[in-house]
């Protein structure tokens, strides 16, 4: 087989294939071999009749046109693993010639991921929210918990915001009750805004021994309905003193209030680091995104598109519910649904194109180590041997892309140990600490671009796996 290779206008290329007539003389006689298991001829058995006896009863035309159909995508793909053509569609083939005799020769029109540069992607900044905890989150927390171990006294005043009433409500609506609105000895805290709108306001200024009449539409619920609320109590929430002696009586683990205090930040903080590492990838492909100048392939966009419509649908069917009741219960339409998945399509395939140019400007590579360690893991994540696993990708020439997606976890990972983080107000983030190493592997990561952090758990499209 003789093939060549030549660009065309846009995200497109050519590929000329020639086969000379001995090689597929050979397609020919495998084809007469599918040919015999389909036709009984007498005197043999199913699949055993030789070539020649097949040529004389049905000619070479129809085990030509079966060898054509069968080889003519082998020696495609063989001719796309040569070019390195990097396919994003299927090919547009051309027969031209060999249909009836001699050698056969085809054209195949390929429209392949475009190459593009990325301007700028070394100096990206992104904006993150502080993983160290505030004074007003360890004040909050601090609140929480002198509420746990509050007491509830009476007062002979007034109802006020803040307040905790114990009510009798009796709720009708033309005489008859309203189920799920009558109850006796109900604590409520007065500002949480239960019940109606007016709720609340109807019972801030009442006093235990008062009962209060009103009519109002419960939420959640169209038509008003009357209401009589008995005020039995009212009580304030009394807190506790904080002192050295309060906490190591109460919170055993603590002997004074810094103690619990700084706990208290070091527990908000991991919250908040969590949560800055969840955001941090799809904050970089965000701002790599913005960088592609170039209006990504449709068929890219189109097929990623495909993908999260029936990864939705599917998701969706797992729990029992149909994708258009979904969409009907949401309030979308059709158009609204894909219109929204499109936009996430259209980054997505800029995310692609931007970190395969970042791996290419880097001159970033994949080891054969590499690819056979990924083998391994996904054996152990599937079950399989690492052997297994490489030949079902090498049976599937799809090893190519498995590498591709490594370098463009590479390019990621390069990219996330450059960026500039800040706050929101503009301050350097400590990007030691958000991307989880110490010093140590901070300077061994100056000769190694692998890195293996806690973002890589998460995908260059910004999705969590």
């Amino acid at each position: 087989m003789k093939s060549s290779v030549e660009p065309l206008e846009g995200n497109k290329v050519k590929l000329y294939v020639e086969i000379d007539e001995a090689e597929f003389d050979r397609d020919i006689d495998r084809a007469f071999k599918t040919i015999a298991r389909e036709i009984k001829l007498p005197g043999f058995r199913n699949g055993k009749a030789p070539r020649r006896v097949l040529e004389a009863r049905i000619g070479v035309a129809p085990a030509r046109e079966q060898a054509l159909r069968d080889a003519i995508p082998q020696y495609l793909s063989k001719a796309v693993r040569e070019h390195n053509v990097d396919l994003i569609a299927t090919p547009e083939v051309e027969i031209t010639g060999g249909e009836e005799a001699g050698p056969v020769e085809f054209d195949a029109t390929c429209e392949v991921r475009p190459e593009i540069v990325v301007p700028g992607y070394a100096g990206l900044r992104i904006e993150l929210p502080s993983p160290v905890a505030t004074g007003e989150q360890v004040d909050a927390a601090v609140a929480e918990e002198l509420q746990r171990h509050g007491k509830l006294t009476d007062v002979e005043r007034p109802a006020a915001k803040g307040d905790y009433v114990t009510l009798d409500l009796s709720t009708t609506r033309d005489g008859e009750d309203v189920i799920g609105l009558s109850t006796e000895d109900w604590s409520y805290e007065l500002g949480q805004g239960w019940v109606t709108e007016d709720f609340d306001d109807q019972i801030i200024g009442s006093s235990a021994g008062d009962e209060v009449r009103f009519t109002s539409t419960p939420k959640g619920i169209e038509e008003a309905a009357d209401f009589l609320v008995a005020v039995k109590r009212v009580q304030v929430l009394e807190l506790p003193e904080i002192t050295d002696e309060w906490v190591a009586d109460n919170l055993g683990e603590f002997e004074t209030v810094d103690e619990w205090k700084e706990d208290i930040a070091e527990r908000i903080g991991e919250t908040n680091l969590s949560s800055v590492r969840n955001q941090l990838v799809p904050k970089l492909t965000e701002v790599l995104a913005q960088l592609v100048e170039e209006e990504p392939p449709p068929t890219m966009v189109g097929q990623d598109l495909q993908n999260r419509i029936q990864r939705t649908a599917e998701q969706l069917q797992a729990q029992g519910i149909d994708l258009e009741t979904w969409m009907s219960v949401t309030g979308q339409s059709s158009e609204d649904f894909v219109n929204g998945l499109q936009a996430q399509s259209t980054q997505a395939v800029k995310v692609d194109l931007a970190l395969r140019a970042v791996a290419a400007a880097e001159a970033l590579v994949v080891s054969d180590d590499e690819l056979e360690a990924e083998y391994l893991r996904m054996g152990m994540q599937f079950g399989q041997t690492a052997k297994a696993v490489r030949k079902a990708y090498e049976d599937n020439d799809a090893v190519s892309e498995l590498t591709a997606q490594l370098l463009k976890s590479k390019a990621l990972d390069w990219l996330l140990h450059r960026v500039e983080m800040v706050d929101p107000e503009g301050n350097l983030l400590d990007s030691d600490l958000i991307l989880g190493h110490d010093e140590h592997d901070h300077e061994d990561h100056g000769n190694d671009d692998d890195g293996n952090d806690e973002a890589q758990n998460t995908d260059e499209n910004g999705d969590e796996e």
